[in-house]
């Protein structure tokens, strides 16, 4: 039964592709005819009209990196509801949030996401989320930066482990400035240490030419590249778990296990499966790289397939995720937690169904050059947005030098600064962006006497999971009991509902107002 499950998922996912993209697409008002801003605008630099499978991957890769790996593995540990919170919160949250928030670029001439919002919500929330953006992007840039260059760091040592190279390098660094960057609590100048500086400076100069070149220099030449290796991830290891006969697919599953929470630590489901699983199933991070296609889409008709559709296969691949995560310990969730962190489980997953050199290089190849998929793009879009708040023309590569500068600045601080407090709300943050988005995406269809509720449902209920998960979840001061957590973030959620109804109508009704 558990391969018939999992098939049931995907169909789902298909058809909500196949239907519900159709029905958000009408609701829209989708106009083949309008011209979109990369046949005004052509630069040659961010405005570049690039081929529809170019798009496709690019944002999906955009949107995914590791988010569609991680999260479903860690949401596994509730057992079989992580599969419905995926294949439910794809179609009727996720991929509207995105086809909305990449619509309404397009509509607005390839706007940025602070612009997005603000032309819907007001200037003070656009001018907060212009500076909170750019904050964002920059901290999610700098921590893809730290884990693969630990990761390149740690196997570098292992090659070169007891070697005269290695010590060479230590000659090297200990009658040099980088010494007291390089020591370990004793004292002493740690191998593993050179190598995470030296990996992240390579990182970072990669990050800074994706950055400042032409869209079609860099990322849309290799990230197709790079969305067919996690495209391959996921398929070949979900084939390896079909053929091998010593797993089976979702093993000792019963229909009432999609509504059960199988935590082994009892830890709830509500509302923190909603936070774990973000990019395969809703994620506020797509909504500030959408733009960056929108300003390469020759035609409206392309958004319903760029955007609800790369949804839907993050979603097909987290679908995936989630199933190795059960199958590869026959559906005991106590065994996938003692496994350990989603990397483990990745490097155990994917060796010991492929094999070691398949599989090992799969995982290496995966758990570094996705989240840096993520990194160089979340840099590119942090330029975009300073260059809209400077009003500055990106034409020349010396004005996209001078505003990229602050911001690879503030990267580097937050790459070699304690951030991890702030980083372990980034959960609770990023699907809190999708909140804003969503209420906007309802004010803009609200304006146009169109079918608001589409955006309107999945922004209230996303709207009782942020604000219980931050009266509930112990990293937030309040660390409140679940049902008074509920209650509050119940009550919250009308009062937005209620501001809604009282406002929304009155904002401006034209279809390119500004402030």
């Amino acid at each position: 039964m558990g391969l018939v499950y999992f098939l049931a998922a995907v169909i789902l996912l298909l058809l909500g592709y196949a239907i519900y993209s159709r029905v958000a697409a009408k609701i829209f008002g989708i106009d083949a005819t309008r011209v979109t801003s990369v046949m005004t605008k052509a630069d040659g630099v961010d405005y570049v009209p690039l081929k529809p499978y170019k798009i496709f991957f690019i944002q999906l890769l955009n949107i995914a990196g590791l988010g569609p790996v991680f999260g479903p593995i860690l949401g596994a540990l509730y057992g079989p509801a992580a599969l419905l919170w995926v294949v439910f919160g794809s179609i009727f949250a996720g991929a509207v949030h995105d086809f909305l928030a990449g619509s309404m670029s397009l509509r607005y001439g390839g706007a940025s996401y602070p612009d997005i919002i603000g032309r819907n919500l007001g200037k003070y929330v656009r001018w907060f989320l212009l500076l909170f953006t750019i904050w964002f992007m920059v901290l999610v840039g700098a921590v893809f930066v730290n884990g693969p260059a630990a990761l390149l760091a740690f196997k570098t040592n292992q090659l070169i482990q007891n070697t005269h190279v290695a010590q060479s390098i230590l000659d090297c660094v200990t009658d040099s400035f980088l010494a007291q960057f390089c020591c370990n609590a004793q004292g002493q100048i740690d191998l593993v240490k050179i190598f995470v500086i030296f990996f992240s400076i390579i990182i970072f100069c990669y990050y800074f030419l994706a950055t400042i070149l032409p869209i079609d220099t860099i990322i849309a030449k290799i990230y197709p590249l790079f969305a067919i290796l996690l495209i391959f991830m996921a398929v070949s290891l979900f084939i390896a778990l079909l053929v091998n006969p010593n797993y089976h697919i979702l093993p000792n599953v019963k229909l009432e296990d999609f509504f059960t929470n199988l935590h082994p630590n009892h830890l709830p489901l509500w509302p923190l499966i909603f936070v774990t699983i973000a990019c395969g199933a809703i994620s506020g991070f797509h909504a500030t790289q959408s733009p960056m296609m929108a300003r390469c889409m020759r035609s409206e008709t392309q958004a319903r397939s760029m955007f609800y559709g790369t949804m839907i296969a993050e979603g097909l691949i987290a679908l995936i995720w989630v199933t190795v995560g059960l199958s590869f310990y026959n559906g005991d969730t106590q065994a996938l937690l003692q496994a350990g962190k989603p990397p483990v489980v990745v490097s155990q997953a994917s060796e010991g169904l492929l094999g070691g050199v398949l599989g090992g290089t799969l995982v290496f190849l995966g758990v570094v050059i996705l989240p840096i998929s993520t990194g160089d793009t979340a840099f590119r879009t942090g330029r975009l947005i300073m260059a809209d708040i400077l009003q500055l023309n990106q034409n020349k590569i010396a004005n996209r030098i001078l505003v990229a500068l602050p911001v690879f600045a503030l990267g580097i601080y937050f790459a070699v600064g304690d951030f991890s407090a702030i980083w372990m709300a980034f959960g609770w943050t990023n699907q809190t962006l999708a909140c804003v988005t969503l209420w906007a995406c309802s004010v803009f269809l609200k304006r146009r006497k169109r079918c608001f509720w589409i955006a309107l449902i999945p922004a209230c209920f996303m709207t009782s999971v942020c604000s219980t998960y931050f009266c509930y979840d112990k990293q937030f001061p309040l660390n409140l009991s679940l049902p008074l957590a509920t209650i509050i973030g119940i009550a919250f959620t009308i009062c937005i509902l209620i501001l809604f109804f009282l406002r929304a109508s009155k904002m401006p009704n034209a279809e390119e107002a500004r402030y």
